[in-house]
């Protein structure tokens, strides 16, 4: 690639001794001026269009007859106890994995530098307590699925 680009401007030594700079510094305004407002833009259009079939559907239904209203309404509190359900559990599969690093890390540590009068190894503790702090949310704090 870089001899193509080489070839494309006539010179042997167009770029210098910066050719990694400038091939990186392309690489990294392509990936954040173009790709990441492109996958934000698209993504957001995606859960719109969603939005938009969804208000769409349940305004058909709700007009349709007071049965059908019932289950229009039926349907929505049972969505949004799926949505609970969902955070939840994502949060103690979080938690879980979070404790299970910090673990880990003071395992590591502990082998790494051994015992000695400083105590690196306890670094490992920051991420067992956010992991203890989620799953202390999700057990006794949160509210519980209706």
């Amino acid at each position: 690639m870089a001899q193509l680009v080489l070839l494309f401007f006539g010179s042997e030594d167009v770029f210098g001794s910066n050719g990694l700079w400038a091939f990186l510094s392309v690489g990294a305004v392509a990936l954040f001026a173009v790709f990441i407002p492109l996958v934000t833009y698209i993504d957001s259009r995606r859960k719109e269009r969603e939005a938009f079939y969804k208000s769409e559907m349940m305004r058909r239904i709700a007009e349709s007859s007071s049965d059908s209203a019932k289950a229009a309404m039926e349907l929505l509190r049972e969505e949004g106890r799926q949505k609970q359900i969902k955070t939840i559990e994502g949060l103690k599969i979080g938690g879980l994995i979070n404790v299970g690093g910090g673990v880990g890390l003071v395992i590591f540590l502990r082998s790494l530098i051994g015992s000695g009068s400083e105590s690196p190894y306890l670094c490992g503790l920051i991420p067992a307590m956010v992991g203890v702090a989620m799953l202390v949310y999700v057990y006794v704090m949160a509210r519980p699925v209706e």
